[in-house]
């Protein structure tokens, strides 16, 4: 197996055998979930994490890392091309207030995303490479009333031996559907801001304050830990200029990095009927 579908299983078999199993107020739904959890992955020497233990969708994590990095907040630009994923978190305007994207590079008066490539460029060494996506101002502890609030609310990026290396926290993660496509869209990203800054990409890591698995995806879960597959690890090598190019709204970057996982990608069957709960 890859070094990521290692990890991957025996994060979800620790969880159904040592996770706190209660029932969560907003929910109703109960969970297993276990505190701080974390993994590292050297991308440059373990490969790319995409989980191969069933088939998840190429084009939606690689289209949504795009429009990120477009910072729009509406799904109408560009994202509802390729899903729909987060139209069940609009206003009646059509924005996703909390938009990642839009948090980056707009909310809080400042282009956090730009800013980080021209300093890492300016200072290779620095240690300052925060971005928060979190406004303290309004976000959870019982401040104004949303559909949602972010998940990854804020990530580290920093220059090591000429590697960038990007460290993803994470308050909440659902192990079944959040957790995979959050770890390859944003290992996607440290791999475009790399490219960017002319350094190779190195350690991605990801820090979970609530790890959980809900009850509806127990049976799924088992199934996952029981399965292996024999899969080479996945390489990406990004068609030239794509951080650029997904500022601009590149469709066709989202079909050449699509093309070109693809092509090396090789998953189990999908596990049909994983619902997302809200």
């Amino acid at each position: 197996m890859t070094s990521f579908d290692t990890t991957y299983k025996n994060m979800l078999a620790r969880i159904m055998k040592d996770g706190v199993r209660e029932i969560n107020a907003r929910t109703k739904h109960e969970t297993a979930g276990i505190p701080g959890m974390h993994f590292s992955i050297d991308l440059e020497k373990e490969g790319f994490p995409l989980l191969t233990l069933r088939k998840i969708p190429v084009r939606l994590f690689v289209a949504e890392q795009v429009w990120f990095v477009m910072g729009s907040r509406k799904p109408a630009d560009f994202l509802r091309d390729y899903t729909r994923i987060w139209d069940d978190f609009t206003n009646p305007g059509d924005v996703v207030t909390v938009a990642y994207g839009y948090r980056w590079r707009s909310h809080f008066g400042r282009d956090q995303l730009g800013l980080l490539v021209e300093h890492l460029e300016s200072d290779p060494s620095s240690r300052h490479g925060v971005v928060m996506a979190w406004d303290p101002s309004s976000d959870g502890l019982g401040g104004i009333s949303r559909k949602n609030v972010p998940c990854p609310f804020t990530f580290t990026a920093n220059i090591m031996g000429g590697r960038l290396n990007l460290h993803n926290m994470v308050r909440s993660n659902d192990m079944l559907l959040g957790f995979p496509h959050d770890v390859a869209g944003f290992a996607l990203l440290q791999c475009m801001l790399a490219q960017r800054l002319g350094v190779r990409p190195g350690i991605y890591s990801h820090s979970i304050s609530n790890a959980h698995v809900y009850d509806i995806h127990y049976d799924a879960a088992k199934e996952l830990t029981s399965r292996t597959n024999d899969h080479a690890p996945i390489t990406i090598s990004l068609p030239l200029k794509s951080f650029a190019r997904a500022e601009d709204g590149d469709h066709t970057l989202v079909t050449e990095i699509t093309d070109l996982i693809a092509a090396q990608y090789k998953p189990l069957d999908p596990i049909k009927g994983l619902a997302i709960v809200l």
